[in-house]
């Protein structure tokens, strides 16, 4: 089983987003995907939560976490998006990093393109790896 590690500043936007996609569509025998934040916020924000849905994903309840020097060790890939020197070098585990804007605040529409390309990035991923 693969772990793919997705990393961002509060763990409310963009990763959250993303392991929610990677696990719905990776299959959970190949690889399973997890998120985490530098500076964890209190909660998913609103508006990826409403974009989330959109789209049949409920992060309503999704817990925000810290990124860890252990949960970084459970990762074979680390996925970082925007929290630049404060994410860690994990020693073994593949890095890409994903230049996407921090949807918190912004506009439907704006957040709508964000989880797009989320979305894109992230089954562009799964195909190339094989773990559909």
């Amino acid at each position: 089983m693969t772990t793919v590690l997705f990393a961002c500043v509060h763990n409310a936007g963009r990763s959250q987003m993303a392991a929610a996609f990677f696990n719905q569509l990776a299959d959970p025998e190949k690889a399973r995907g997890i998120s985490a934040g530098t500076s964890p916020g209190p909660r998913v924000h609103p508006e990826v939560v409403a974009a989330m849905r959109e789209v049949g994903i409920d992060l309503e309840s999704a817990g925000t976490q810290r990124l860890t020097p252990e949960l970084a060790e459970q990762a074979h890939m680390l996925i970082t998006m925007g929290c630049g020197d404060e994410c860690p070098v994990v020693p073994g585990a593949r890095r890409d990093d994903w230049p996407l804007e921090d949807p918190k605040g912004k506009s439907m529409d704006d957040v709508r393109r964000i989880r797009d390309d989320v979305r894109a990035r992230v089954a562009a991923l799964i195909s190339a790896e094989g773990w559909g």
